[in-house]
């Protein structure tokens, strides 16, 4: 489900569970750190993720969640969160169609952000009962604004490429057909870059890891709390049972 190859001093992660949209499990999460972190131990100059099937990832599987408890499954993605975070190369992150929860939020920690313009986007934890993730209310507010940041995460609405640009989010939408080209021509340029300098560069621009972490431990807190209170409850069954949410349970 998550296929790992390496080319010309390239990983490349691809999330690829079509019949679910790309949804991630908990074993995904894993491979995808064990991925991320073997980056540092390799001669790896940068690394692209990027979805299969036109399809960057619906974010968690639903019906997974809804089959463990608050603590159950934390591990896995925990692991994955910190390797993206603390990755010593440059990400380059190839967004394709849907982009949602966890799909937009790792976006964040991505040095390279490129994504079609048809690509859509959506962090709806509030509508699920739950609480922003991956340090998203932490970033969001730096980089787009406490007004965008409320807009996106209190509304938890879908929103466009263009919306996602302006954002900061992504650092470029293209056509479908111009994306492919973008991101290869990226990496070209990155690999050929001297590796210490890369890494140092890297490290510097990303000086703001130790709060990034603390809150995403803040978050995964609230997270857990919030999974296995009865709005959640309900509005992960409303989704799975294809009908309205009642919100009664939400007051």
């Amino acid at each position: 489900m998550i296929n790992v190859s390496q080319q010309n001093a390239v990983l490349t992660i691809e999330i690829d569970r079509p019949d679910k949209k790309n949804a991630l499990l908990p074993n995904m999460y894993m491979d995808m750190a064990k991925a991320i972190e073997s980056a540092s131990e390799s001669d790896i100059r940068a690394v692209l993720i990027q979805g299969s099937h036109g399809c960057f990832t619906a974010g968690n599987d639903i019906a997974d969640f809804m089959s463990k408890s608050n603590d159950q499954g934390v591990n896995e993605t925990y692991r994955f969160m910190m390797a993206l975070v603390n990755c010593p190369v440059p990400v380059v992150a190839k967004v394709e169609g849907l982009a949602i929860g966890i799909g937009t939020t790792l976006l964040l920690h991505c040095d390279f952000v490129y994504c079609a313009d048809k690509a859509k986007f959506a962090m709806p934890f509030i509508n699920l009962g739950l609480v922003p993730e991956y340090a998203s209310s932490y970033i969001l507010p730096r980089i787009s604004g406490n007004l965008q940041a409320a807009e996106l995460l209190l509304l938890g609405e879908t929103f466009s490429a263009q919306k996602a640009f302006e954002c900061g989010i992504v650092s470029r939408v293209v056509s479908e057909e111009a994306l492919s080209g973008l991101v290869a021509q990226t990496l070209a340029k990155l690999v050929s870059k001297p590796k210490m300098a890369l890494v140092q560069s890297k490290a510097l621009l990303r000086n703001q890891n130790a709060e990034i972490e603390q809150h995403i431990i803040t978050e995964i807190a609230a997270f857990a709390e919030a999974m296995v209170s009865e709005p959640a409850k309900e509005a992960f069954s409303a989704f799975l049972e294809k009908r309205p949410v009642n919100r009664l349970i939400y007051k």
